[in-house]
């Protein structure tokens, strides 16, 4: 089977749709794997790291009300930061990640290894809870991986489990 950033290609391509990408916690892991196929210039206009509060407002088009009100890791913030990036990218397709990769960080209702990614098309924007449970490099790469295999699924491809 090939991998999960060739059969996100070949549907972005064969489709002819662009995408980008708005991170948090993966520090910008998406759009590495995105980029690790040669020709991605076709489909692949950009991605912002957004690792900061202040950058998810300013360039991610975070509302501060949502920050406040939800905290950086939360649902709502996932569907701003992929809404925003989105429109900040001009892309048809966008993926954003917000989440706690450990090994610290963690609150009462926030665990260790709990992620939220957000995905916005020209259809809507939906988020998507993980709890992944492994170290912090294992956590980010879970759920790079959940942002690519959520991408290929709205696009109408099969992923491997």
């Amino acid at each position: 089977m090939p991998s999960l950033e060739t059969q996100l290609s070949k549907l972005l391509q064969d489709k002819g749709l662009t995408i980008g990408t708005v991170e948090s916690a993966t520090g910008g892991m998406i759009a590495e794997w995105l980029t690790s196929i040669p020709g991605s210039s076709k489909y692949f206009k950009g991605g912002l790291v957004t690792y900061q509060n202040e950058l998810k407002i300013r360039l991610a088009g975070v509302k501060y009300e949502t920050l406040l009100a939800y905290g950086a890791v939360s649902p709502q913030v996932a569907e701003q930061m992929a809404a925003g990036g989105r429109k900040a990218l001009g892309v048809d397709i966008c993926i954003s990640d917000t989440g706690i990769a450990g090994p610290g960080g963690e609150t009462a209702d926030k665990p260790v290894g709990l992620f939220y990614l957000g995905l916005a098309t020209p259809e809507g924007v939906w988020n998507r809870k993980f709890i992944f449970k492994g170290d912090r490099n294992k956590n980010r790469e879970s759920a790079a991986a959940a942002a690519l295999k959520w991408a290929i699924e709205r696009l109408g491809g099969a992923t491997t489990p």
